[in-house]
């Protein structure tokens, strides 16, 4: 058992880009582990990580590689009757190049490997190979308990590691990942409506399932929607992503909403051609929100911010049933997030449906 607090992926995410800037400072010089169920999104937080400090990654999945994988391959010096031995190139060498040494799969690499990793866990070194101080080393695995392959963690490997043990969150999931990656509006509204479904890892294991529900799996299932037009094709795709019984009730729900969110032609109505075109169920309204935030940008902002504004103020059946008010809190701060992160943030300064917006909140305290 990983006896650290459990903590979901954004999380883990900030707290490895303050151990960078503490890195980058000088203050400190860690190691850090990454525990937590297969597909839960580890991998992606470590690219993540380089993206945002701008560094190379350099990606070593332990399971493929032998002992001298990392110490290099030793050359004999006949002129100093000495062995040479030359660095890999999998390994980080520049100091000036900010660079991320991912070992990945650290818990299935075979025992044998885990002392030549103690080395750059601790010392920062393997052989005469010492990793330049511009390196972050981050390390990731699962445990005997996931059903994965894994080998215990001896304490000599234990101790070199700030452990952090990662769990699936669906809020998390969804604004950390799934808005950022423009994820498909039916998989991040059905999330919304069911986060249980979120990771279903532990439950498989315990009923015996091969197929479990992760954060990965419901990536690929956006990837399906997107990638396969026949639609029983796609369906038998998804069910075989899902499993069975999670799949049927999310394609009843995809299909609900692909019949009643019809982004394109709001963006394109006017005013009055609009109060039709909302879709008349909470799912279809959670979708639209998110695909609203997904395809704002510099041309289409304002328009974005009216429409955003316009559906939190539905009051005819059957909007006048929905929480409404509070998905469209949510969806502006969602794109108030985008706007600022793009350079857009002009648009909600010259909105009057914004203005309106913003008025309305503080006057009722809400500001």
């Amino acid at each position: 058992m990983v006896n650290a607090p459990p903590i979901t992926t954004g999380r883990a995410l900030d707290l490895l880009l303050a151990g960078w800037d503490a890195q980058a400072s000088g203050a400190l010089t860690a190691s850090w582990m990454l525990h937590g169920r297969p597909g839960i999104g580890k991998t992606e937080v470590v690219q993540i990580l380089a993206d945002r400090i701008g560094a190379r990654l350099y990606d070593l999945r332990l399971t493929t590689i032998e002992p001298q994988d990392l110490r290099g391959l030793p050359f004999f010096d006949m002129e100093r009757q000495r062995t040479i031995w030359f660095r890999p190139e999998d390994l980080p060498d520049d100091p000036a190049t900010p660079s991320v040494l991912f070992l990945d799969e650290l818990t299935a690499a075979a025992p044998q490997l885990q002392p030549t990793v103690y080395g750059l866990l601790q010392e920062r070194r393997v052989g005469p190979h010492r990793l330049p101080d511009s390196c972050m080393v981050v390390a990731a695995g699962n445990t005997v308990e996931d059903g994965a392959i894994a080998y215990e963690m001896g304490s000599a490997l234990s101790d070199r590691l700030v452990h952090l043990n990662l769990v699936a969150e669906a809020g998390d999931w969804v604004q950390g990942y799934a808005v950022p990656m423009g994820l498909d509006p039916a998989v991040i509204a059905f999330i919304r409506t069911r986060p249980d479904l979120l990771d279903t890892g532990e439950a498989a294991l315990r009923r015996g399932d091969m197929i479990a529900c992760t954060p990965r799996s419901w990536a690929r299932v956006s990837a399906l929607m997107r990638a396969l037009p026949d639609r029983a094709l796609r369906n038998t795709a998804i069910a075989g992503v899902l499993g069975e019984a999670v799949a049927a009730e999310f394609l009843l729900i995809a299909d609900e909403i692909a019949a009643t969110v019809q982004l394109d032609d709001l963006l394109e109505a006017t005013t009055k051609e609009r109060a039709s075109l909302y879709p008349p169920s909470m799912h279809g309204m959670t979708a639209l929100i998110y695909a609203l935030v997904a395809r704002a940008d510099a041309e289409n902002m304002h328009h974005v911010i009216d429409i955003m504004a316009e559906a939190r103020g539905l009051k005819t059946a059957p909007f006048d049933a929905m929480p409404l008010a509070e998905l469209g809190a949510h969806g502006f701060e969602m794109l108030i997030r985008k706007a600022l992160d793009n350079d857009m943030a002009e648009a909600f300064l010259t909105s009057p449906a914004y203005a309106a917006y913003a008025e309305e909140r503080r006057a009722a305290g809400l500001e």
